[in-house]
């Protein structure tokens, strides 16, 4: 998907003795939107910003080790352990002929390597030039910031699209605020521009500005405007919109001491596991500190400072753990951690207290499972269809205050809170609202200066759109058997109009399909090559959406 920017000459970063001045570029292309001011919360502010930072460079993929210098090499001396295990039959006549195969070889390649030089030394020269004059294009950075009446906060995703960051600061973090207008914009961000944050001290006044001259177009001074042009991938979009869907389902709520967080980090720094399972267990007793158990390991953490004041006892297991070490730079200046869990293989958010900032991290079921794949969270939602006169008034309403809550927006519009949320869930989806789970509050956010194309982000591919379709329109029942080593059979049926389908799974202990079938034509023609039948993944989804709910019983 072709995003535009028109971004106000280059994001600057200046710095003296006594003061240092942030100004960032902000995109003119769309409505304008502006703040100024000057940091008083400096060093929970720089330490944030980093954290989001590292959310932007976090990419946990698994990457395959580099054999391309290792094949490279048994290519070149194929002929000579070839030759060599001939030589049994002459050795003399061998020795002889693999020498002068060899002197060859060297004449070859000395050849080679001298016509490929300049090559190989100019593309190394590129990539160093890149990496110390334009990291960008190593690293795609990309930030949307929001201006609101109460808060100004930064969005960003993971180079694997597996964690979400927001960063929150309400005006106290400011002093001589001189000047704001709401709204939402891109700002041009570059690497370095991570550097020049780990410059700012206490001692130092430093200036914030998200630059509203960038907004005042001078026809005679089209140069300092810098055209860019960032084809992002559908998943990048499609990830955005989850995060949203996924932040308004029901979750279950405990908070964490920042010394918590620390043990966590600590364990997960110090131990290293070879198998499976690779999860964190929460144990949550009302009433009693919560546990924490580290697997494969089994080693426990009692959170003393930390006591579960839910109703009901839980016991839920998370995947994907090394990605809240983006949490350590903030347990120095973090007052609690809040934690929200939808439930099992399901997302989870931890939200930092950092007094006038909050830090969100959401993190998918597990890193291979990025938000933009086999998630879906929207159909896990119960949303009401709502009319689209309704719909609009809705949004128009939050326009003009630009946040609010379901109730409030009911109460004003004289219409009932499940509409208001249907609504406002539809515009979630679509990228135009966002709901904070700090505040507990919608928030206005349009993520694109058009509108999205909904139903092009919508699925990742058929199989989904056909279990949607599955889970609204046909009849889907499944049955779970817990398995010794600790993974689970999820077997179903799902019937149509014309034949009923028997899909099951084997789901191991870390939520991964281990086998899997189905007597469709889909799964008969492509098996698991092409991931799971659309039976499968309805029958995962009804499954995920009662766990959900049971969890939060």
């Amino acid at each position: 998907m072709l995003f535009n920017y028109r971004f106000a000459g280059n994001t600057t970063v200046t710095s003296s003795s006594n003061l240092t001045g942030m100004n960032f570029a902000p995109d003119t292309l769309r409505e304008s939107a502006w703040f100024v001011g000057k940091l008083n919360k400096k060093i929970a502010f720089r330490e944030a910003i980093s954290a989001l930072h590292d959310v932007v460079v976090s990419d946990l993929r698994f990457k395959p080790k580099d054999k391309s210098a290792y094949k490279e090499w048994v290519a070149q001396n194929e002929a000579l352990f070839f030759a060599e295990y001939m030589a049994g039959y002459d050795a003399a006549a061998a020795n002889n002929r693999m020498e002068q195969i060899k002197a060859e070889l060297a004449d070859v390649r000395s050849k080679r390597d001298k016509i490929m030089s300049p090559y190989y030394k100019a593309q190394r020269n590129y990539f160093n030039y890149l990496y110390q004059n334009d990291r960008d294009a190593w690293i795609v950075l990309d930030p949307v910031i929001t201006i609101h009446p109460d808060e100004l906060f930064f969005e960003c995703f993971s180079q694997d699209e597996s964690t979400y960051g927001k960063l929150g600061c309400n005006y106290n973090v400011f002093t001589n605020i001189d000047d704001y207008k709401c709204g939402t914009t891109n700002v041009d961000y570059s690497a370095e521009l991570y550097e020049e944050f780990q410059k700012i001290r206490d001692y130092k006044e430093t200036e914030f500005k998200v630059d509203p001259s960038g907004f005042t177009v001078q026809t005679t001074d089209e140069e300092q405007y810098k055209e860019v042009k960032i084809d992002l991938p559908d998943s990048w979009v499609r990830g955005f919109l989850q995060v949203s869907s996924a932040m308004t389902l029901p979750t279950i709520q405990f908070e964490l001491h920042p010394m918590d967080i620390y043990s966590i980090c600590l364990l997960l720094r110090r131990f290293k596991e070879k198998r499976g399972p690779r999860s964190l267990r929460y144990i949550l007793e009302p009433g009693h500190p919560v546990k924490v158990v580290l697997e494969p390991w089994g080693k426990e953490i009692i959170c003393a400072r930390s006591v579960y004041t839910g109703n009901s006892k839980h016991e839920i297991r998370t995947w994907g753990r090394k990605r809240l070490l983006i949490l350590e730079r903030l347990i120095a200046v973090a007052k609690k951690f809040t934690v929200h869990l939808l439930g099992t293989g399901l997302p989870a958010f931890y939200i930092a207290d950092l007094g006038d900032l909050n830090f969100t991290l959401g993190l998918s079921g597990w890193t291979a499972n990025d938000w933009s794949h086999a998630g879906n969270f929207d159909l896990l939602a119960p949303r009401l269809t709502v009319e689209d006169s309704i719909k609009q008034k809705v949004f128009s309403t939050l326009q003009k205050d630009w946040l609010a809550t379901a109730p409030q927006i009911a109460t004003t519009l004289n219409i009932t809170p499940a509409q208001a949320a249907g609504a406002l869930s539809a515009y979630t989806q679509a990228g135009r609202v966002i709901y904070d789970l700090n505040s507990n509050v919608y928030r206005l956010r349009e993520l694109s200066r058009e509108p999205l194309p909904f139903d092009k982000l919508h699925f990742s591919n058929p199989q989904e759109e056909l279990a949607a379709e599955i889970l609204d329109n046909q009849e889907v029942k499944f049955a779970v058997h817990a398995l010794a080593d600790d993974s689970m059979q999820l077997t179903g049926t799902v019937k149509s109009k014309r034949k009923t389908f028997n899909p099951n799974m084997l789901i191991d202990g870390d939520e991964k399909i281990k086998t899997a079938h189905c007597d469709c034509s889909y799964y008969i023609q492509n098996k698991l090559y092409k991931g799971p039948c659309e039976h499968m993944l309805a029958i995962r989804q009804a499954f995920n959406k009662t766990r959900m709910l049971a969890d939060l019983k």
